[in-house]
Formats: structure tokens, sequence, C-alpha cells
């Protein structure tokens, strides 16, 4: 089993067909891409990426990144995405951690690259996307446009490791979340089973192919003959110019990105009567802004839950069924999800507890961590962290999150990444950090600081501080001083008491 079988099925099912992707005003067919995935996957072997390598990808959306993965996938070796928006630092562990024998990049990124291979004991091959070379980064496109094609899918076993998905850790350092092929199937041919995804649709890409939600929307496009229109990272202008364009019918999103369609000033002058559905996830979508997008775009919105954990997906809202808003839908067919108390036992129906999952899609485990495995795995059921409930007819609820995860714009930022920084700063003894609900990107990151006896520091240097060593997303919105943190009796810091102050 190998999860690019997938991609050859459609292709013996339907052959070629005109208008495979638009990119950037250019038109690609799909027997040009995958004429371009054969012969990269040849130009891998040819350079010695071998089964089980890792091969890393830090570039915007293009063609060339799903490429990559199909032909890393083809020969069976191992794709680690890495997202663009991470930090220094936070790169420089990934390729530390993941050892990747090649890493495919882009011009935009190349400086970045560079400084974090720089500091491994094993440099790895450098590939830049585009027909320019630079220093010893290898030009890519000469090797998709004049290579051997490598027709060949390596046998993988239904839990050999397709990808190395890396997510914030309250450890203070990314988890690599080991995918297999067989899950990654599992979610792509249960999301087909319901209907939802069919040939013809025209659907607009604007998530970030590194992160898992982008990810799923490749696994769902090797299943149909449709047309993506894939944007190198999501403009809300730009969006509503290719939906007008192409005539987009479905739409894959998170709730920010819906904040930032309906309230361009400009959207009354584009014609987005084309849209029909919008798959929304990676965070809650707030019922009133659900309602408005709705009326106003004249579409559906169905929701989903899910993590890197469960490859992406464990349940949705789907059109067979009837919507409950407020709920993220059923489990997909053939995955099971439960509501279990802190001993294991599941609660009656309509109690809270914490949303477990089990499936073909759960994770093999956290690459080289098999503590933080075990602990998040147990008797066969993935712990999620997250707290909800299940209804007599299914349908999921999602009512808060157990771990203490910051949902910013769809992207999760773990409070004890930005508290490690906050402890550097030599004017702080002690920090926490928490989540303040906004109407823009779901989640504001707010910080809590304890000054050492006898020093000052002003909120904006912290905020520079922090600007210099996060992400931007990460960075907190705002530092409040306190005199001490909230405790409990363990020495636990009470973050239920910190967001109360911000009510106050």
């Amino acid at each position: 089993m190998n999860v690019i079988e997938l991609a050859d099925e459609l292709h013996a099912r339907v052959g070629d067909y005109p208008k495979a992707l638009v990119y950037e005003g250019r038109e690609y067919g799909s027997g040009e891409l995958r004429g371009m995935q054969l012969r990269l996957a040849g130009a891998l072997v040819d350079i010695s990426v071998r089964r089980g390598d890792r091969v890393a990808v830090i570039a915007p959306n293009c063609p060339e990144v799903g490429i990559t993965y199909a032909a890393v996938w083809r020969i069976g070796a191992i794709t680690v995405p890495i997202l663009f928006l991470l930090a220094q630092s936070e790169i420089e562990h990934i390729l530390r951690d993941a050892e990747p024998a090649v890493v495919v990049t882009s011009a935009e990124f190349i400086s970045v690259v560079n400084a974090a291979i720089a500091t491994l004991p094993n440099k790895p091959r450098v590939l830049l996307i585009g027909d320019q070379s630079e220093g010893d980064a290898e030009a890519m496109t000469p090797l998709i446009s004049g290579g051997r094609e490598h027709q060949e899918i390596a046998d993988m076993a239904p839990d050999e490791i397709a990808g190395i998905n890396y997510t914030g850790g309250t450890t203070g350092h990314p988890k690599g979340v080991m995918l297999s092929h067989g899950g990654m199937t599992a979610v792509s041919n249960a999301a087909i089973s319901t209907g939802d995804y069919e040939d013809g649709n025209v659907g607009l890409g604007a998530l970030p192919l590194a992160h898992g939600y982008g990810i799923l929307t490749q696994l769902l496009a090797m299943r149909v003959a449709g047309t993506g229109v894939l944007m190198r990272w999501f403009e809300p202008g730009a969006a509503l110019q290719l939906i007008q364009e192409h005539r987009v019918n479905v739409l894959a999103a998170v709730p920010t990105m819906l904040v930032y369609l309906l309230h361009h000033p400009d959207l009354d002058k584009y014609d987005v009567s084309s849209l029909e559905r919008v798959g929304c996830g990676a965070a809650p979508c707030p019922v009133e802004l659900l309602q408005e997008f709705e009326q106003r775009f004249g579409c559906t919105i169905y929701e989903g839950y899910g993590l890197t954990e469960s490859t992406v997906v464990c349940t949705t809202q789907r059109r067979d069924r009837p919507k409950v808003v407020g709920s993220v839908g059923v489990p997909l067919p053939g995955f099971s999800v439960k509501i279990l108390d802190d001993d294991h036992n599941q609660m009656p129906t309509g109690e809270l507890g914490e949303i477990c999952a089990r499936g073909p899609q759960v994770m093999k485990g956290y690459y080289r961590m098999p503590e933080a495995t075990a602990e998040t795995i147990r008797d066969g059921w993935l712990h999620t962290g997250d707290i909800g409930r299940v209804d007599a007819e299914g349908n999921v609820y999602v009512v808060d999150r157990k771990k203490d995860i910051i949902i910013r714009g769809g992207l999760n930022v773990y409070p004890r990444d930005i508290e490690e920084v906050l402890f550097e700063h030599p004017a702080i003894a002690e920090a926490a950090v928490i989540g303040r609900p906004d109407p823009e990107y779901g989640e504001e990151v707010i910080s809590f600081v304890v000054l050492r006896p006898g020093v000052d520091a002003a909120a904006e240097e912290i905020l520079a501080f922090c600007r210099e060593r996060l992400a931007k997303y990460k960075t907190p919105k705002e530092i409040y001083f306190i005199a001490s943190l909230p405790k409990s009796g363990v020495g636990k810091v009470v973050r239920r008491e910190l967001r109360d102050k911000l009510l106050v």
C-alpha cells in the first residue's frame, strides 16, 4: 500500500485532462503534472534518495511542493513539511531531529535554510525551486524537465511512514507526528465515500501545503478530476478575484480566512455566486460568523474536527445528513470517536469528557519520542486533549481544550513555546500565556509576566524581545504585568484565573 496509488488510480480512471491546476495565471494539465512528478521521482532516486529517507520541504505554495510530496511517496521516502512561518530556531530543531537527506526550498527561504543546515552535523542536499542554482543549492527545474520517468511505486506496508509532520509541543520543541501510508489512504477514501467530493469541482487552494489541512486537500485532489486554483499564500482580495475569475465552487478554509473575505472592503465588487461549499476546520468557527458568511456568499459551511495526530480529520459535517450548527459533525466512515473520563471510562451520551479517536488514521507515534507516544495513544485510542461530548445522533461537539493550545488564525500556538522565550528575558521571573477570544484571528496570544525584584521593563521592550525569537503568529499581542501568578496547591499555574482577569 502506497498513498500515491490513489493518484495512479485516478489517472487510470480518467486519463489526462486539461486545467487540473491553475497557478499565478498558468494552467497545468493532469498529464503535465504527472510527468513532472515521475521525473522528479527519477531524479531523487538518481541522487541516492532511498526508501525511508526524509525529504524536507520549506516553501510557499507552488506546484513543485505538491509534486515533491507525490514523488517522495512514490519512491518510499518520507515527506517532512515545514511551515515557512516558523522561527529560525524551530526550523533548525526540525532539521536536526528529522535528519533529511534533501531539503527542497525556494528563493525566499534559501538564506533561512542555509543558516539552519550550517548548524547540522550532516548537511542535506538542497534543491532550489526554479531554474536557477544558488551556491550549493541545485536548481530543481532541470531535474523535473529533463530527467527520466520513474513509474515504479514502492510497495509499502500500511503502517510504514509516509510523512513526519511537526506540530508545536508543550516541551518547547516541535514534535514529529508520524503519519502512515495506510492512515493517509484511509482518510482520503473515507472522505470520498461521503459523496462530498466530485469530479468537476473547482477548488481554491489557499491553505499552506505544509499545514496538515493543506496536505489533506492534496490527498482529496488525488481522488477527483477537478481543478485546483492554487494561491502562493492567502490574500483576501486576490482570493475574491480568483473565485470570480475561475468560478470556484469549493473552498477549504480556517475561520480567520472567512473573516477576511467577509469584511473585505471591496467584497461587493466581486461575483462570488459560484461558491457552493466551504470546508472549515483547524479552529472553532463562531456561529455568528458562520451564519453571516453563508448568507452573504450564498454557500454552506461544513465544519470538521481533527488534529495532526489523526491525519488531520476525525469528524465532519456531511451533505447527506442534517447539519447541526455548533457541532463538528460525525466520525468519518471507519473511524470511531468516544468521550472518555480520566480513568478511560466511556461517558454517557451528552456528558463531557476527553475526545478520543481510533482508526487507521491515528498516527504511528511521535518521531523519536516513545514516552510522549505512550501518553497520547492508550489502548489504541488517540487522546486528543480536547473536551467534548456526543449527542444521541452521533454528532460531536468540541467544548473546550484540555490542553492549553491557542489557535490563532488556524495555526496552533503552544503557551510553553512562548513562555520559554519569555523566561530568557533578564527582567522576567515568571510568565504564563493564554488565549483571548478575538473576532479576527479566533484567538490572540496574551502574556502575563512577573518581573524580578528591583528590575523594571516596558511591555514594548518585551514584545520586541519576543519578535526576534518567535514566529509572527506566536508573538504575544499584549503583555500584562502581574505581582504573582495564580497557582494551585502543587504549584501549577491556574490559567483559568488569568482568563478571568481579562474579563474584569
